[in-house]
């Protein structure tokens, strides 16, 4: 499963990390062009990306996938109280 989703802060990044570490399958994040893609359980990897743009969540791990969308869900939630 794919998951494209943007990353704002370093913290954020880390939340991914502890979540790709805990995970029951390997979680990789690739940058949007593909070309490049690391395991999402290194620090220094994930910083190897480009965060300007969107990115691919990759992972077989649906425990990852939905606590991602949880996720995604509240910061959208969250944007649309602050309006």
């Amino acid at each position: 499963m794919v998951l494209e989703m943007k990353f704002n802060c370093m913290e954020e990044l880390a939340a991914l990390q502890r979540l790709a570490a805990s995970a029951d399958k390997p979680v990789y994040v690739a940058g949007e062009d593909g070309s490049i893609r690391v395991d999402a359980r290194s620090f220094l990897g994930l910083c190897a990306l480009d965060y300007a743009r969107n990115v691919r969540v990759i992972t077989d791990s649906l425990y990852v996938i939905r606590r991602l969308e949880i996720g995604l869900r509240n910061r959208e939630l969250a944007g649309q109280a602050a309006r």
